[in-house]
Order: C-alpha cells, then sequence, then structure tokens
C-alpha cells in the first residue's frame, strides 16, 4: 500500500481549512470533495483535479464539521455560530438549519443508513441524534458522570464532547472528549456502554473499521492513535510516530490501512495488520486537520486539509 501525491491547491480556501468528506456519487455524478474552514464557507471539489465546483456560505463563524449523507444527495455543515446547515449538494437549497447552544457544535457524522445525524455536543456532554425525514431531535445521548473524580479533573462532572463515530451496522455510536475518555453507546436503546480508557488528551476524531465492525481507532492530542475493541472494552494497539498531536484519523476501504493528520504537518498511511507508519507524506506547511478517504468503489483516493488554507490529493493503492 502507498500515497502518491496527485495535487495539491494552495490557498483553497481564505483561512485554515479544519474539516473535509467525501460525497458519495450519485447516478447523475461522480463522488465530490467537501471541505469547510474557519473562513466560514463549505467548498464542493471534483475530485480529479481539485477543480472548484461550488462555494456555500451561510455560516457567521468558522466551519467546524462536515458531513455527507451516504445517498450523496445532501450534506451538513456544522459551525462554531452554533448551527448546522443542512444542504442539498448539487442546488445549495438549505434543506433545514439546526441550532444549538454555544459551544455545543462539534464533529458530526450520518449513520451508516441516512436515517439520524449524530452530533458531538462539545459542553453539554452529550451527542444529538436529528432524524433526517423530520430534521427533529429525537435522542440525546449523555455521557454519565464520574463515580469518583480524579484529584487531577478540574471539571470532573462534565465531558466536553468533540469527535463521534458510528460502528458499519449503526448500532453503536463512539464519541471522544477533551478529558481522553471514549464513551460507547448502543444507539437503539439510547443507553450508555461503557468507556474506553488510554488517552488523557483530546479526542479529536474516531473512526469504525468498514470490514471489522468492533474496530474502533482514536486519534488523539497525546500523539498516538489507538486502536480498541470496543465491544470488549480492550486496547488492542497504540501506534505512535507523530511527533505532536494526531488531529484526524480515517480508515481506508478495504479496512486494510489509516491515515492520520497531525500538528507536525505531516500525513502518515499505517498498515493495520503490521501496526506500523508505511508512508509519511510531508506536503502541508501547519497542522493537518483533516484526513479523508475516498468512497469505495471509485479510484483510490485521499485528501487531506489544513491550517496552512491548501487541500492534497493522493493516489490510494
Amino acid at each position: 500500500m502507498k500515497l502518491a501525491g496527485l495535487k495539491s491547491i494552495e490557498n483553497a480556501h481564505d483561512e485554515s481549512v479544519w474539516a473535509a468528506t467525501w460525497v458519495p456519487p450519485t447516478e447523475t455524478r461522480s463522488a465530490l470533495l467537501l471541505t469547510g474552514s474557519l473562513d466560514e464557507t463549505v467548498k464542493l471539489w471534483k475530485p480529479d483535479e481539485l477543480v472548484l465546483q461550488r462555494t456555500n456560505t451561510g455560516h457567521c463563524l468558522g466551519v467546524v464539521s462536515v458531513a455527507a449523507h451516504p445517498s450523496g444527495h445532501f450534506a451538513a455543515s456544522a459551525s462554531l455560530d452554533s448551527f448546522v446547515r443542512v444542504f442539498d449538494v448539487d442546488t445549495n437549497n438549505t434543506i433545514a438549519t439546526l441550532e444549538a447552544p454555544p459551544s455545543e457544535v462539534w464533529q458530526m457524522r450520518f449513520d451508516p443508513k441516512g436515517t439520524i445525524l449524530a452530533v458531538a455536543g462539545g459542553g453539554s456532554a452529550s451527542v444529538k441524534l436529528w432524524d433526517t425525514a423530520t430534521w427533529n431531535l429525537v435522542a440525546t445521548l449523555s455521557i454519565p458522570r464520574p463515580e469518583a473524580p480524579k484529584p487531577s479533573d478540574k471539571n470532573s462532572s462534565k465531558k466536553f464532547v468533540l469527535s463521534v463515530a458510528w460502528s458499519p451496522d449503526g448500532k453503536r455510536l463512539a464519541c471522544g472528549s477533551m478529558d481522553g475518555t471514549i464513551s460507547v453507546f448502543d444507539v437503539g436503546r439510547a443507553k450508555f456502554l461503557h468507556h474506553l480508557e488510554g488517552h488523557f488528551m483530546p479526542v479529536r476524531t474516531l473512526a469504525y473499521s468498514p470490514t471489522e465492525p468492533r474496530l474502533l481507532f482514536s486519534a488523539s492530542d497525546d500523539a498516538h492513535v489507538h486502536m480498541y475493541d470496543a465491544e470488549g472494552k480492550t486496547l488492542i494497539g497504540a501506534l505512535s510516530g507523530h511527533a505532536s498531536w494526531v488531529l484526524s484519523v480515517d480508515v481506508s476501504p478495504d479496512g486494510a490501512a489509516i491515515a492520520t493528520g497531525s500538528s507536525d504537518r505531516t500525513v502518515r498511511l499505517w498498515d493495520i495488520g503490521m501496526r506500523a507508519a508505511v508512508q509519511t507524506m510531508s506536503n502541508h506547511a501547519d497542522q493537518v486537520w483533516g484526513v479523508t478517504f475516498g468512497p469505495a468503489g471509485g479510484p483510490g483516493r485521499l485528501a487531506s486539509v489544513s491550517d496552512d488554507k491548501s487541500i492534497s490529493l493522493y493516489d490510494f493503492s
């Protein structure tokens, strides 16, 4: 497995690019790359040459997360303005606007079937679940308070939730917190199951393996990527190699590799079987906030976005 640089776009946005995801292909068009930036815009790119297809406005503060519905027809952007905007990918028409209290909108993910949008609730110490048919709030998954706060926890009663990930079957939801805890929920019963321990600094991204439903990867400011058996509550492996915070992680569609982006300015490709980094890419001049593999079935692609305002596109084979 290896990455080969295809194209980089400098100044893809006017400010730091904090979020990226792929919009799946539809009957009438191929997959698109979706990026969100501190410049308050969301941009859609044709992935072959990173040609800008459209710029979406509508937020009045930076965009912290973007998510695409599995149908490829609509997507969502979340902003520091505490709004989630759901929009039609091809027309940019607004489908819904979801409002939250300040600092309660962070990372978002659609479930695999596309029926629910999960939004990491930041200071609310919860994950909000929105029904994608009605855009009503249907559940709030609250993280239980720790029974015995550690002396080091200045804010032990609250967990600031930064990241969310769905298991491939949509039955489990994991969320990562500022204190390093990962919480796993049974979505059907809206029930907290357990914590996954091991990190002691913020967990900014989580990703389940698409091929191993119990395997969860976490990226943390402690410079490590952890592999968990999310059902058995066990830490299977810890991948080290980044020199600073690991800000993003994604799993390849075949489940054989992960990519990570770090504040050490690099993108790394890891072989899951070997549990080792096999390649380091140094295309960016600042911290790498997002890495995202292209959809299954298409050409092997990986994209990365950075505080340096650029987007890089790689061939993955």
